[in-house]
């Protein structure tokens, strides 16, 4: 079940990004009457803090490929603070 919720969040992620960059068009076009706008720009920042969490929470699951001193190679999970 959980590779079915990864794929529901990659679909949800890029839905969402889609939407966002729509709204953006209309916007940048300034035909949209004021309410419409405000409502548009809400919905955008909306849809930001969702594509902000879905990223960061695809972050978390990156993983890095490590070569060890012997030579092999193994996984391990990402961090920003790693150095290698």
């Amino acid at each position: 079940m959980a590779g079915a919720k990864e794929s529901t969040s990659i679909a949800d992620f890029e839905k969402s990004l889609d939407e966002l960059e729509k709204l953006v068009r209309d916007l940048e076009q300034g035909e949209l009457p004021l309410e419409q706008s405000l409502a548009a720009f809400e919905r955008g920042i909306k849809l930001t803090r969702e594509c902000q969490s879905a990223l960061k929470s695809a972050e978390q699951r990156v993983e890095q490929l490590v070569q060890n001193s012997d030579g092999t190679l193994e996984t391990r999970p990402f961090s920003a603070d790693d150095s290698n």
